[in-house]
């Protein structure tokens, strides 16, 4: 058997940008900014790497350093991390970070890369299993669904479900074991050499891609499709 394993965020999925996030939960919660303050707002938001998904922050501070680095392991370590990240950043009322924490869990806040469907839709129809494996704090599988992709995926191993997270084998052979793959015949697909990479250890071919903004990068999944007749013929 032959499978694929996609990383979610940067790969199959590209999140919006930090000034977006921000002006959608603004709107959403009816408060307003004027023009200066919401770029620069914004700036600092980036710079602090409080968009999941987005931007790595330019700093972690001391004091989140150890929240920071395990903040893929569950949903409240994630929470806490990526808002104790954007709560360095004064915006005009102090619910506005859990509303920015929210809105990056929707649907909306999430664009699929322009060859994810073709991609998808053409290894279902070869019969490859495919699996999502994600270093994440909650669950992407209604942004599949919104997005039509979900028909396409067989399996998800989440960081957050597992409390093991990327380089950590561990969450590779999950999604292996999901699929009943062999990992000397799978190929893991994302866009971090050292979280993704970690599929090595097990034998898993990897391929990378870069995370650019959905527009910037319109067929760089297409390769995946060449590959992936190679793995069948790897040795048993």
């Amino acid at each position: 058997m032959t499978a694929v394993l996609f990383d979610f965020s940067g790969t199959l999925f590209r999140v919006e940008s930090t000034e977006s996030w921000l002006r959608a939960v603004l709107e959403e919660t009816g408060r307003d900014l004027p023009e200066p303050e919401l770029k620069e707002a914004a700036r600092a938001l980036e710079a602090v790497g409080a968009l999941p998904g987005g931007v790595a922050p330019v700093r972690v501070p001391e004091e989140l350093a150890g929240l920071w680095a395990r903040r893929d392991e569950s949903a409240v370590l994630h929470r806490a991390a990526y808002t104790g990240m954007s709560r360095r950043v004064p915006l005009p009322d102090p619910d506005l970070h859990d509303a920015l924490y929210a809105r990056h869990m929707s649907p909306a806040a999430w664009t699929p890369y322009p060859d994810a469907r073709q991609v998808l839709r053409a290894l279902h129809e070869r019969g490859i299993g495919v699996a999502v494996v994600s270093n994440i704090g909650w669950d992407p599988r209604s942004v599949f669904r919104a997005h039509g992709l979900d028909p396409f995926v067989d399996a998800y191993a989440l960081s957050y479900e597992h409390g093991a997270q990327k380089p950590d084998p561990r969450l590779f052979s999950v999604a292996c074991t999901a699929l009943g793959a062999d990992p000397r015949r799978t190929l893991m697909v994302g866009d971090s050499r050292e979280a993704d990479g970690g599929a090595a250890a097990l034998g898993c071919r990897v391929h990378f891609v870069d995370p650019l903004p959905a527009a910037e990068r319109p067929n760089a999944l297409l390769p995946v499709l060449d590959l992936v007749p190679d793995l069948a013929s790897d040795p048993a």
